[in-house]
């Protein structure tokens, strides 16, 4: 019985890991777009339609419920999807929800007005394309008032994180931290808004300095899921193994991943 998990790359793995730990009965279905990647350069309909793509995909592999483990794809299609293109008997969830159930203390299915909450300057590192969307802001605004949300485009970052360049990786957080920073001097929170970023979380949080609580998705998004999962197992679909797909060259990713996860993982092709 599986349930999908889609991102354009590798950056999916830290929730995929963190899912597969919560939920060690489940069976998950990967899929990475790796030939595709990164999306966060792309635009709001190319983001839209290669989704699609994937995540039919994950349905034509026994999943009815798809996890959208990419903030681009998040911002950029997951609102455009749920009007009236998924079917009745799929889910398609993304990775905002449970990020904003923290930050905001409320469930998403709590529709009081907006309030108070106890953040008020916070830092988002993200692609370009989910800065420009503007979704991380527009949901937030939806359930707190008075937090003041600096948004930072990082460049780069995520092309080498994939090429495993962490040299290039630890230089670049420095640079839009700092960047940041000299438009936010004192946030008091920072939302790492790609699955890639987690992987460089501790260069982060050196850059930002210990007083700034670093938001990482991957154990939000395994406990939101988990908790979603328990009120709807009906939503585990008919798939009976875990599975590795990627658009990109199975060897290469394979060799990525095990580097990434520190176990073995073997893609096939999607």
């Amino acid at each position: 019985m599986a349930v999908g998990v889609f991102d354009s790359g590798l950056g999916g793995l830290t929730v995929f890991d963190a899912v597969t730990k919560r939920l060690p009965d489940v069976d998950f279905v990967y899929y990475g777009d790796n030939s595709r990647a990164p999306y966060g350069v792309r635009d709001a309909d190319d983001v839209y339609e290669l989704t699609k793509m994937g995540v039919e995909r994950l349905w034509d592999a026994g999943c009815d419920l798809v996890i959208l483990a990419c903030n681009t794809a998040s911002a950029a299609a997951l609102r455009r999807m749920q009007d009236g293109w998924i079917p009745a008997d799929k889910r398609v969830l993304g990775v905002f929800v449970p990020l904003i159930e923290s930050l905001t203390e409320r469930e998403w299915g709590d529709n009081s007005p907006p309030r108070e909450v106890s953040v008020k300057n916070v830092a988002l590192f993200a692609t370009p394309a989910t800065v420009s969307s503007r979704a991380f802001q527009r949901e937030l605004a939806f359930r707190a008032i008075g937090v003041d949300v600096e948004a930072q485009p990082c460049g780069g970052l995520v092309d080498a994180i994939e090429d495993g360049d962490e040299i290039l990786a630890e230089a670049l957080v420095r640079s839009h931290v700092d960047a940041l920073k000299r438009r936010m001097p004192h946030p008091e929170a920072a939302i790492l808004g790609c699955t890639h970023y987690p992987l460089m979380q501790d260069t982060f949080q050196a850059a930002l300095g210990e007083g700034v609580k670093v938001y990482s998705q991957a154990n939000l998004v395994a406990e939101s899921l988990a908790d979603y999962l328990e009120r709807r197992p009906n939503l585990v679909g008919p798939g009976k193994t875990t599975q590795y797909l990627t658009t990109g060259d199975p060897s290469h990713v394979s060799d990525r991943a095990t580097q990434f996860l520190r176990r073995k993982i073997t893609f096939e092709a999607a």
